[in-house]
């Protein structure tokens, strides 16, 4: 029964995502970001659980990058089509620009996956993360429509992202194998200081905590070599 219970919850992030991309096509985006985080809680406790119950297998890796792939790669880009019908550049054509995020998420995936350098840490920005930046574009907007909803910012939101999410930019992972503050000293660093730029922000901090991972992650791998080169 354990060796299910991970490809279980990887299936409940599959099931957030689905949910997540109706309420992103009605137009409901701050539904469907809620639903990115739900999706978010399971990413993360189907591999922690895994190695608690050291289940790990195959399949379980294929499981759940097809489950990403919609959680953060058909769901994000769903959102960008939306946030782009409703920017200050009348098209018909542009939204579909957005989809462009699915794409690379899905390039992103398949470089994750057959890329031994990235068995601790990423090469090129996770795919969670670069939705939960995404999501949070509706909640900034409720406050800066004007910023947010300029086609231009948001053509160029799509294009720094996808090129992020292939990029060879070391990002730390923020999988922790143990509660030592020697071991994790970046990722503790990080997550405080992300609890107190969302406890006065709320969404609207995404787009902060997104440039203090990257910053942190530059400062924490400058001078290191990566391993295992493929």
């Amino acid at each position: 029964m354990k060796r299910h219970l991970p490809n279980a919850i990887t299936c409940l992030n599959l099931f957030s995502g689905c949910i997540g991309i109706v309420f992103a096509f009605k137009g409901n985006l701050e539904t469907a970001a809620y639903f990115v985080i739900l999706s978010g809680i399971f990413d993360f406790f189907d591999g922690m659980v895994a190695r608690l119950l050291n289940v790990k297998s195959a399949i379980g890796k294929d499981l759940d990058s097809l489950a990403d792939m919609v959680s953060f790669g058909f769901l994000p880009g769903a959102m960008m089509f939306q946030l782009l019908k409703l920017s200050d550049y009348p098209s018909a054509y542009l939204p579909y620009l957005g989809f462009l995020i699915t794409v690379f998420s899905a390039l992103r995936l398949a470089k994750f996956n057959n890329d031994a350098r990235q068995t601790e840490d990423f090469i090129g920005l996770n795919t969670p993360m670069n939705t939960l930046f995404i999501c949070s574009l509706p909640y900034v907007a409720a406050d800066y429509p004007q910023v947010v909803y300029s086609g231009i910012l948001l053509i160029a939101i799509t294009a720094v992202t996808c090129f992020l999410l292939v990029s060879e930019i070391r990002i730390f992972s923020l999988k922790f194998s143990n509660l030592s503050w020697a071991k994790n000293k970046i990722r503790f660093i990080f997550l405080i200081l992300s609890v107190i730029l969302i406890a006065f922000l709320k969404f609207a901090a995404i787009p902060f905590v997104l440039v203090l991972y990257i910053a942190l992650s530059f400062l924490h791998f400058k001078g290191v070599a990566p391993t295992n080169k493929v």
